[in-house]
């Protein structure tokens, strides 16, 4: 590791420290040519696969492009914002268990109506109706049979 404060590439370690959550490696150095000491983290990366778009062209994955459409869709909604994130981190999570280099956008748009569907029926019905295009009344009538759960007449 290379000093902060003089460049130098010869650096021990004086102390290591596990963060609590168990992500996280907290290094305190020295640095053997100016003797200052500097704190350095060492984390996991994972790699999220590029997004390829619909015309084709390719985008790195961005959470923030993932929470504007849950917020977009959940506009005036009661959803807790932790649900919301929980619900983003269930994507990512099988984005990474999946393994793949490139993935097509239409797959990340399935992952978050999925998630939605769970959330909020109207949010759903929201993002679907600009995800899927619709053009009149009966496509938004086909989602609203969609998500309808058949009703049980109750027994006299």
């Amino acid at each position: 590791m290379k000093c902060p404060f003089c460049s130098a590439d010869d650096t021990s370690v004086i102390d290591s420290r596990v963060s609590e959550e168990g992500n996280k490696v907290r290094r305190r150095r020295r640095c053997l040519s100016c003797d200052k000491r500097f704190t350095t983290y060492e984390t996991i990366e994972l790699r999220l696969p590029q997004v390829i778009k619909e015309g084709g062209t390719r985008a790195e994955f961005s959470r923030d492009k993932l929470l504007t459409g849950f917020m977009r869709a959940l506009h005036k909604r009661p959803v807790p914002t932790k649900d919301v994130d929980d619900a983003i981190d269930q994507i990512i999570q099988k984005l990474l268990s999946l393994g793949e280099r490139e993935i097509v956008s239409r797959k990340i748009g399935e992952m978050v109506m999925q998630e939605l569907y769970k959330l909020d029926k109207v949010a759903f019905i929201r993002f679907a109706s600009v995800y899927r295009s619709f053009q009149d009344a009966d496509d938004f009538h086909d989602a609203i049979k969609e998500i309808q759960k058949p009703r049980r007449r109750k027994k006299k």
